[in-house]
C-alpha cells in the first residue's frame, strides 16, 4: 500500500481512470471516496474495495471496469515480493503436468489466496515473452492458459470426484458448475496479473486506458460486437416497455374522455340544477400503433441488429408494430418476428430471406418512393413513425417532400441516428435536410437512446 503522500495522488488517478473509462464520477462523489479512505484500514485491501465501491459505482454494470481498475491502481503485490507457496510444490521448477495437478485441486477447493499466488507464480513462468530491445520483456495471458489448459481438466476433476456415484445427476451438475466457476477465477487472477506487471513496465495509466471496455450502456452500436448484443437483450425490453409508455402519454396529452353525464348531473345539485361543471370519464387506455423504417446496411449493420432487438421487443408494447428493412428498396419485415420466433433465428432469416437490396448501395430517396407506393397505408394519425438510420444516402435523390408527406400523416415522427452529430452533413450525410421535417436525434448507445425516451416525456 502506497505511503500517506502519494495515496493522494494514487486516489485522483484512480479517480481520473474511471472517469475515462466511462464511469460518472463528480467531485462530490470523489470526496465521498476521499473521507471514506479515513475510516477503513488501508491495510485491508478489500475493505478499501469496498470504501470505493460503495461511494463512487452507481450501477451494477460499472463494477467490473471497476474492478479491472482497483486492481490496476491498488494491486494485491507487486514485483519482488514473494506470494505464499505450496511447500511441496515449486512453481518453477515442477513439471507440467505437476502444475496441472495441482491446479485442478485448486479448481474444487482452493482458496482466494492460494488461487491468486498460483496465477501470479504461473505468470512469472509462462507469461514472459523476450520483446525487442534490451531489458524490454512482454506479458500475455494467452501463454500462461495454453500452457496449463485448465478447461481441460473437466474431465479428470469429474472422475475423482464422482468416483462410485452416478454420472448425469444433480452431483455432477454441481461439481461442474463450481470447477467452471474456478477456472473463471483463475483466468480472471492471470488478467489480474498480467495488467498489473504490464502497469508496472509502462506505467499504469497507459495499461488504464486499454484494459477497461466502456459500460454496456456506452458502447458505441457501430462498433458493437455479438456478445455486447446478447448482453444487451436484457435492456432492450425495460427501454421497449418505457417508449410505449411515453407514445401512449403524448397520444393522450390534451384528450378527454366522453362527457359523464351522471356525475355531471350529481354535480349540478349544488347549483340549482345548473350544470356549472361538466365532467368526463378518463380516455380509454390503449396502446398505440408504430411503424419502424430500419436502414440494414452495411454502414450500420451493427445498429440495424440491435435496433432489430428492440422492434422485436416493442412488437409486446404496442397494439400494431409494422417494421421495414430497407437498404436500395424496401421490404416488410415483421414477417420475422412474429410472437414465439427466436430473435437470433429471426436475424438470420431476415438477411436471407428479405427483399432489402437491389444494387448494395443505399438509397433513401429510392427506399422512400417504394415504401410510399407499396406501404403507403400503413401510416395513420393513430401511427408512430420511428426512422433509424444514418441519412447517408450516396447522393442520390434524398425524397424530402415524400419523407414530409409521410410524417404529416403520422401522429409522431422521431428519426434517430447512430453517427456522432458532429460528423452530420459530411460526405453523402444529407441529416439537416431530413432533419428539417423529422426531428432528428444523435443514438450512438442505449445511454442516449434512454435520454431519447425520456424526452418524450
Amino acid at each position: 500500500m502506497p505511503e500517506a503522500g502519494s495515496l493522494v495522488d494514487r486516489h485522483v488517478g484512480f479517480v481520473r481512470a474511471l472517469r475515462e473509462a466511462g464511469v460518472p464520477v463528480s467531485v462530490a462523489e470523489g470526496l465521498d471516496a476521499a473521507n471514506a479512505l479515513r475510516v477503513v484500514e488501508l491495510v485491508d485491501r478489500e475493505s478499501l474495495r469496498a470504501a470505493y465501491a460503495a461511494t463512487l459505482v452507481k450501477k451494477p454494470a460499472y463494477r467490473p471496469g471497476f474492478d479491472v481498475l482497483f486492481d490496476l491502481w491498488f494491486p494485491a503485490t507487486t514485483t519482488g515480493l514473494r506470494a505464499p507457496r505450496e511447500e511441496s510444490l515449486d512453481p518453477e521448477t515442477a513439471t507440467v503436468e505437476e502444475l496441472r495437478a495441482y491446479l485442478a485441486q485448486l479448481l474444487t477447493d482452493g482458496g482466494e489466496a492460494e488461487m491468486r499466488a498460483f496465477a501470479q507464480a504461473m505468470v512469472s513462468r509462462f507469461g514472459r515473452q523476450q520483446a525487442s530491445g534490451p531489458g524490454r520483456q512482454n506479458w500475455f495471458s494467452y501463454s500462461v492458459l495454453r500452457a496449463l489448459s485448465p478447461e481441460t481438466l473437466m474431465a479428470r476433476i469429474l472422475r475423482e470426484v464422482l468416483a462410485g456415484q452416478e454420472r448425469g445427476g444433480l452431483a455432477e451438475k454441481t461439481v461442474r458448475q463450481r470447477i467452471n466457476s474456478g477456472i473463471r477465477r483463475f483466468e480472471e487472477e492471470v488478467a489480474t496479473d498480467v495488467r498489473r506487471r504490464i502497469a508496472e513496465d509502462s506505467g499504469v495509466e497507459r495499461i488504464a486506458r486499454s484494459a477497461v471496455r466502456p459500460p454496456l450502456d456506452q458502447i458505441d452500436f457501430l462498433r458493437i460486437t455479438k456478445a455486447d448484443l446478447s448482453r444487451l437483450r436484457r435492456e432492450v425490453h425495460p427501454l421497449a416497455r418505457r417508449l410505449a409508455a411515453r407514445l401512449t402519454i403524448k397520444h393522450r396529452k390534451g384528450r378527454r374522455g366522453r362527457l359523464d353525464f351522471r356525475r355531471t348531473v350529481r354535480a349540478s345539485l349544488q347549483s340549482g340544477g345548473v350544470p356549472l361543471t361538466t365532467h368526463f370519464k378518463p380516455p380509454r387506455p390503449h396502446k398505440p400503433e408504430l411503424v419502424i423504417l430500419c436502414d440494414t446496411s452495411d454502414s450500420v449493420s451493427s445498429f440495424a441488429h440491435f435496433t432489430l432487438l428492440l422492434t422485436y421487443a416493442l412488437r409486446e408494447q404496442f397494439t400494431k408494430v409494422r417494421a421495414f428493412g430497407f437498404v436500395d428498396t424496401v421490404d416488410e419485415i415483421t414477417r420475422f418476428f412474429q410472437p414465439g420466433a427466436d430473435v437470433v433465428e429471426a436475424m438470420t432469416r431476415l438477411a436471407n430471406e428479405a427483399d432489402m437490396v437491389r444494387f448494395g448501395r443505399t438509397n433513401y430517396g429510392h427506399s422512400l418512393e417504394r415504401f410510399a407506393e407499396r406501404y403507403g397505408d400503413a401510416i395513420g394519425p393513430k401511427t408512430s413513425l420511428l426512422i433509424l438510420g444514418d441519412a447517408r444516402s450516396n447522393y442520390q435523390p434524398p425524397a424530402l417532400d415524400l419523407l414530409k408527406s409521410l410524417a404529416g400523416k403520422a401522429r409522431h415522427a422521431y428519426w434517430l441516428n447512430p453517427e456522432p452529430k458532429q460528423q452530420w452533413d459530411t460526405g453523402d450525410s444529407v441529416a439537416s435536410d431530413y432533419a428539417t421535417i423529422v426531428p432528428m436525434y444523435e443514438c450512438r448507445n442505449v445511454a442516449q437512446l434512454t435520454a431519447f425516451i425520456e424526452t418524450l416525456a
